[in-house]
């Protein structure tokens, strides 16, 4: 028996029934395309699945059969999908060292507000001490992007709110209340009340209450305020007050002359 005649035979009666199913499937998915209306709708798998079986049939073939696209749109899902096989951009990270933690990015910027005069070198040992090790151009990359200007400069730019902060327990602050205008034989007269105020405690202290608060009136009240072991600014250092002009030239002359601790800064605007 030829065994290569009837091997022949055999293959090429699969072969004849596998080019007719093709040519079925071909032939209904026509008919079904013909009959859908609108564009067909694919999901990401299924184009995937489409453009790895075309990328194996080629171009030529998926022009013979191929009805939910056109060969060009199916060899083009199979680049998509190599092309997010290889994607190496989800894995890929920035250029240079990571950065540090936000919460010792967060620590570092306090410690330079709350510490103006402290260097690179000085917050890095502090914050070695807080079993954080980062170095002092770290510290200084930091201060960089949060637009912090070095220790020197951060010392001579003090604001306001900073400054309060640091000195809180020793300022006070004064200013003039007005009493109900009182009835007296001349007419109305307005009683001015003047007062000192602990920022940190709140304790308000009534130094006097006259009619002319001239600069006579005005010196005896500082030397009350100032006075050793009882005056109501023995435990302050700075007073802060207003431009008003019965704060008289002579009235910080004589806190800075009661108490050896006494600092009258600049008067502050109203």
């Amino acid at each position: 028996m030829d065994w290569a005649r009837i091997l022949a035979f055999v293959t090429g009666m699969v072969d004849q029934e596998l080019l007719a199913r093709n040519e079925y499937l071909a032939a209904e998915n026509r008919i079904l395309k013909a009959q859908l209306k609108g564009r067909l709708k694919l999901s990401d798998a299924e184009r995937a699945t489409l453009g790895e079986i075309g990328h194996r049939l080629g171009r030529q073939v998926l022009g013979e059969v191929a009805n939910v696209a056109r060969p060009e749109t199916i060899l083009a899902w199979y680049r998509k999908l190599v092309a997010r096989t290889f994607d190496g951009s989800k894995a890929r990270r920035s250029p240079g060292r990571p950065r540090i933690k936000e919460e010792v990015e967060q620590l570092i910027v306090r410690m330079a507000k709350e510490n103006r005069d402290w260097r690179y070198d000085r917050i890095a040992g502090a914050l070695a001490n807080l079993g954080y090790k980062v170095c002092d151009q770290t510290v200084c990359n930091v201060l960089q992007r949060h637009a912090l200007p070095r220790a020197p400069e951060r010392k001579r730019t003090t604001t306001w709110p900073a400054f309060i902060r640091t000195h809180l327990a020793l300022l006070a602050g004064t200013d003039f209340l007005t009493a109900a205008e009182v009835l007296t034989l001349r007419g109305l007269v307005t009683h001015y009340v003047l007062f000192f105020i602990h920022l940190e405690s709140r304790r308000v202290d009534i130094a006097g209450i006259t009619v002319h608060p001239d600069e006579r009136w005005m010196q005896q009240m500082a030397r009350n305020v100032t006075m050793e072991g009882c005056g109501a600014l023995r435990e302050c250092r700075y007073l802060l007050h207003d431009r008003d002009t019965k704060y008289t030239q002579s009235f910080p002359a004589i806190h800075q002359a009661g108490s050896s601790r006494w600092c009258c800064p600049r008067a502050a605007r109203t």
